[in-house]
């Protein structure tokens, strides 16, 4: 470990739902609280963000829905697209939890890297949000980086055990911009949007074959000389996950953050991780297995 890592948080990451949702949204306070029981203190720096504003989201997600978000009146059919009710809280939610993913990409290029504990919303495309997911924290953030001249090219590593297919629309016709994903193949989204490095694994991967399709993606991702790398670190690839269908152990999630780590420390590429998925009706177990991720990227673990 070489310095005191950054890592992005705000309070508001959490907003209600309905009692009984599916969407773990208790996750993002048990990861605070599996950090503080891993001294994170020692190794860590938290940081607050600022929420993105109108022209932000608009840039990326259209100005029609971008308007309709913010003023928290969806019509029914995107509210069903995205799996609950866009309120006022969920609105200032996803726009700190881009502005999460910014403040931290930028951290990133200082520190080398940095953790957001929220973001990895890459169900939401050009056509606006879906899969409980109302913007594109790290799309969002990679053009913004890229149009203020920040940084002249990105790579998005997905591993959430879902397809990115909203990033992948995005940035389909962004050539400075290159979208991997190992997910599972028969999972949500049912109709994937291709990305420049894609692995769909078949149901019931382990750790090792996981392991082994990393490894080759990996160089060829780095290859591209990007000038920083989002990396959307779901834990839902877990075999204890909910919605996941793979079957990594919590040892094989950790050398999965290990591998990409290294390979970005080895390449001097910037990382910047975001949580990404993680299902199941124990958020404390969840935010565990998220804490260990950011731990992994500190270099304590």
């Amino acid at each position: 470990m070489t310095h005191v890592h950054p890592i992005v948080h705000h309070p508001q990451y959490t907003a209600p739902l309905p009692p009984g949702h599916r969407f773990p949204m208790d996750k993002y306070q048990a990861v605070m609280l599996a950090l503080t029981d891993q001294g994170a203190a020692h190794w860590s720096a938290t940081h607050s963000p600022q929420p993105i504003g109108q022209a932000d989201a608009a840039r990326v997600h259209g100005t029609t829905y971008a308007a309709q978000v913010f003023a928290s009146d969806l019509p029914p059919e995107a509210t069903r697209r995205i799996g609950f009710a866009v309120t006022p809280a969920i609105v200032q939610r996803a726009r700190l939890a881009s502005g999460g993913t910014l403040l931290a990409a930028r951290l990133a290029l200082v520190h080398g890297c940095a953790s957001n504990t929220a973001g990895g919303s890459h169900h939401a495309g050009p056509w606006g949000g879906s899969g409980y997911c109302v913007f594109n924290d790290v799309g969002i953030a990679a053009t913004l980086l890229l149009a203020n001249g920040e940084i002249e090219s990105a790579a998005v590593l997905d591993l959430d055990v879902h397809q990115g297919d909203g990033t992948a629309a995005l940035f389909a016709d962004e050539p400075r911009v290159v979208t991997a994903s190992i997910h599972c193949a028969a999972n949500f989204p049912h109709r994937k949007v291709p990305g420049d490095l894609d692995i769909g694994l078949p149901i019931g991967t382990g750790d090792h074959a996981y392991l082994e399709a990393l490894a080759q993606m990996l160089p060829k991702l780095l290859a591209r000389k990007p000038a920083l790398l989002f990396y959307n670190a779901g834990v839902d690839p877990h075999a204890d996950d909910r919605l996941g269908r793979l079957a990594l152990t919590t040892a094989g999630l950790a050398e999965r953050d290990r591998m990409v780590r290294t390979a970005c420390g080895s390449a001097r590429v910037p990382l910047v991780s975001v949580m990404g998925g993680g299902y199941g009706s124990d958020a404390a177990a969840i935010g565990r297995l998220h804490a260990q991720t950011i731990a992994v990227m500190a270099g304590v673990l």
